[in-house]
Parts: C-alpha cells; sequence; structure tokens
C-alpha cells in the first residue's frame, strides 16, 4: 500500500519537535521503507517521532518511528521500536 495523509495526525508540537500518529494496514517494515513519508515532506522535520498502528488488517503492532532525516521532498524513518510485550497467553 502506500502512505494516506489523512492518517497521520499531531499529537503534540513544542520547541519545534511534533510528535506524530500514524495508523496504516501496512507493515511496519513497509512504513520504514525510504521514501514511504515523501508525500509529508513539507511537515515532518529529523529527530520528529511517530507513533505508529501498523499492520491494522491482519497482526496488528504498534511503535515508534524516528524521523531519521528530512528535506523539502524526502523523508527517511529508522527502523520501527516495538512497543508491548509478547502475549504469552
Amino acid at each position: 500500500m502506500a502512505f494516506e495523509s489523512k492518517n497521520l495526525s499531531v499529537l503534540a508540537y513544542s520547541n519545534g519537535f511534533t510528535l506524530w500518529h500514524y495508523t496504516t494496514a501496512d507493515s511496519a517494515a513497509d512504513v520504514d521503507t525510504s521514501g514511504y513519508f515523501n508525500d509529508a515532506a513539507d511537515m515532518l522535520r529529523a529527530g520528529d517521532m511517530v507513533m505508529a498502528n501498523v499492520s491494522t488488517s491482519g497482526v496488528p503492532a504498534a511503535g515508534i518511528f524516528l524521523i531519521a532525516s528530512s528535506t523539502s521532498t524526502a523523508v527517511d524513518v529508522a527502523d520501527m521500536s516495538p512497543l508491548g510485550a509478547v502475549n504469552s497467553d
């Protein structure tokens, strides 16, 4: 799939830092592919964080992506740092 701007929203903004939320049926591996967020390059800055719900149509996962670099046309995010633990029951 592809980035959908309607699923990206601001949670908090302070001192030049923005905390975002993004939800998608795409996997974390798809989202952290360089260029996935290029359509939002005018909003995302290096150092911003994106709390994400991924794989929402399958086995859902959640985590945080760090915006590793951002120019006026290109965005790259670091691999997702997962949240939660293994559900052993």
